[in-house]
C-alpha cells in the first residue's frame, strides 16, 4: 500500500509541495552533510505528525554500479518502493522512501543502482547504523533503543548484523605479542577463552569454553602457519591447557607466565598457612591472629611502619605465619632482577629456604615454581606481563556489568569486539555519516 494514500488520515489529502512547515521539517530532518547525497521531493506526515515521510532521490550520484562505482545505462523496470528508517527527530520518527532503479553495468551486467545513504539490502541508513554502534559502546542496549525509538530486540539483531558484516572478512594481522586468558559470561560457571594482542591492547578472538579444544581452534583456524611462526612472545596464567597449546603451536615464541598469577599463587600459599594456624589456635591466640589476612597480602611498598611492626611481632606470637610472611616478602625481590643468571640463583636459593621452612603450602608452591621455572625467568628478559590483558578484562567486566550479564556468548562477543576489538568498526564509516 502506498503510504501517500494513507496520509489523508492525518488531515492531508495528498503530499503537498515542499514549502512552509514542510520545508522547515525537511531541512531539520536531514542535515546539511546529506545534501550532497540526496534531495527531498515530497514530505508527508502520519500518525498525528509523529511520523515524517520523505520521498528522496540521489543527488548527482545515482545510477552507479554498487560493485565498481561506474555509471550504467538506466533500464525501465517496475520495482517496489523501499523504506529506510532514519534517525528520529526528537519525538518524530523519520522515514526515507525511494524506488531503486536497475542499471546495465558494462562489467557486472544488470544490477540495482547503488544507494548512497545506505548499505545494499539494509533497511537503515548509514548514520542510523553509526548511532546504533556508538550508543551501544557507552550505554545499555535498552537505553540506546529508547533513544532511537525502536524495540530493544530489533536493536540487538541490528547490532549483531553490523558486527558480523564489518568483521566477516577480517583476518588477524601483525600478531607478535599474544596473551590468553579466560572470562565468565553467565551464571553457572560458563567460561570463554579470550586471545589478546598485548602490543595493541585489543581483543582478537573469543571462543566458547576454556578447554584445550577451544584454544587449539584459535591456533588452527585463526592463525596460519606463517602467522604462528611470527609470534615472538606469549603470556598466560599457569593453566596447563594454555601453556601446552602455546608450546605446541608456537614453539619459537618465548612464553612468559603472568606475574600477577604467580604472586596470587604465593599469596594463596601464605594464606593457607594462616588458616592452618587459625584452626589450631585457641580462643585467646585467635585474638592475636585476627585481621592478618589482608595485612599479609599487602606489598612491602604499600605497608605502613605500624603494619610492619605488627607482622614482626608474629615472630614471638606465631613463628610459622611469620616465616611464611618473610618468605613472601623476600620473593618480591625477584621481579627487580635484570640479570638472568642472578635471577636463576635467587630462585634456587629461595626454593631451598622455602623447602626447609617445613610449611607444606609453600613446599607445594615451590614444586609449581620449579615446574615452570624457565617460563618465569623469561620475565627477566622481556618484562612482559599479562597486565594489559587484565586491563582489557576490566573493560570486559564493565561491558558485562552494564548489561547485567549475557545469556549467550554471541551477544557478549558483539559488544566486546565493538568496545575493545582489533577492528575499528566506527572508523569504517565515512565522515559524512558520523553523527555528532
Amino acid at each position: 500500500m502506498d503510504i501517500r494514500s494513507d496520509i489523508g488520515s492525518c488531515g492531508l489529502s495528498h503530499p503537498p509541495p515542499i514549502r512552509g512547515k514542510e520545508t522547515y521539517v525537511a531541512r531539520q530532518v536531514y542535515h546539511s552533510h546529506l545534501q550532497r547525497l540526496l534531495r527531498v521531493n515530497d514530505v508527508g506526515f502520519k500518525n498525528r505528525f509523529r511520523e515524517v515521510h520523505l520521498w528522496v532521490r540521489p543527488y548527482k550520484n545515482g545510477g552507479r554500479c554498487p560493485h565498481c562505482g561506474h555509471r550504467g545505462r538506466l533500464l525501465c523496470s517496475h520495482r517496489q518502493e523501499r523504506v529506510w528508517e532514519d534517525i528520529p527527530w526528537g519525538w518524530v520518527e523519520v522515514f526515507f522512501h525511494y524506488v531503486p532503479r536497475e542499471i546495465l553495468c558494462r562489467t557486472h551486467g544488470r544490477v540495482q543502482e547503488e544507494i548512497p545513504w545506505a548499505r545494499p539490502h539494509s533497511r537503515e541508513p548509514y548514520r542510523f547504523e553509526y548511532l546504533v554502534l556508538r550508543y551501544c559502546r557507552i550505554m545499555t542496549q535498552q537505553a540506546a533503543a529508547d533513544l532511537l525509538r525502536i524495540p530493544a530486540s530489533t536493536l540487538s539483531d541490528l547490532l549483531h548484523r553490523l558486527i558480523v558484516h564489518f568483521r566477516q572478512d577480517h583476518r588477524i594481522r601483525s600478531l607478535r605479542v599474544l596473551g590468553v586468558d579466560e572470562i565468565s559470561y553467565e551464571k553457572g560457571h560458563r567460561f570463554a577463552t579470550v586471545v589478546y594482542d598485548l602490543a595493541r591492547s585489543k581483543v582478537v578472538w573469543i571462543g566458547d569454553g576454556k578447554g584445550r579444544e577451544t584454544i587449539d581452534r584459535f591456533f588452527r583456524d585463526g592463525l596460519s602457519s606463517e602467522q604462528r611462526k611470527r609470534v615472538q612472545f606469549a603470556s598466560c596464567d599457569m593453566s596447563a591447557t594454555y601453556i601446552g597449546a602455546i608450546l605446541d603451536h608456537c614453539p619459537h615464541a618465548k612464553l612468559v607466565l603472568d606475574r600477577f598469577h604467580i604472586v596470587k599463587s604465593l599469596n594463596a600459599a601464605v594464606d593457607e598457612v594462616r588458616k592452618e594456624q587459625w584452626r589450631a589456635a585457641s580462643a585467646q591466640d585467635r585474638k592475636v591472629l585476627k585481621g592478618l589476612r589482608w595485612l599479609l597480602y599487602r606489598h612491602s611498598s604499600t605497608r605502613t611502619k605500624g603494619q610492619t611492626r605488627i607482622l614482626n611481632a608474629l615472630r614471638r606470637g606465631n613463628i610459622r605465619i611469620h616465616r611464611a610472611w618473610v618468605l613472601k616478602d623476600e620473593f618480591e625481590h625477584f621481579w627487580d632482577y635484570s640479570s638472568l643468571g642472578r635471577a636463576r640463583t635467587f630462585i634456587k636459593r629461595w626454593c631451598t629456604t622455602a623447602l626447609r621452612s617445613r610449611l607444606e603450602p609453600l613446599r607445594q608452591f615451590v614444586q609449581t615454581l620449579r615446574k615452570y621455572e624457565e617460563h618465569i625467568l623469561t620475565f627477566v628478559e622481556t618484562g612482559l606481563t599479562n597486565a594489559v590483558a587484565e586491563g582489557v578484562n576490566r573493560v570486559i567486566r564493565m561491558v558485562k556489568n552494564r548489561a547485567s550479564g549475557f545469556s549467550s556468548l554471541a551477544a557478549f562477543s558483539d559488544l566486546i569486539f565493538l568496545t575493545i576489538g582489533d577492528v575499528d568498526i566506527l572508523g569504517k564509516f565515512p565522515n559524512t555519516f558520523r553523527v555528532p
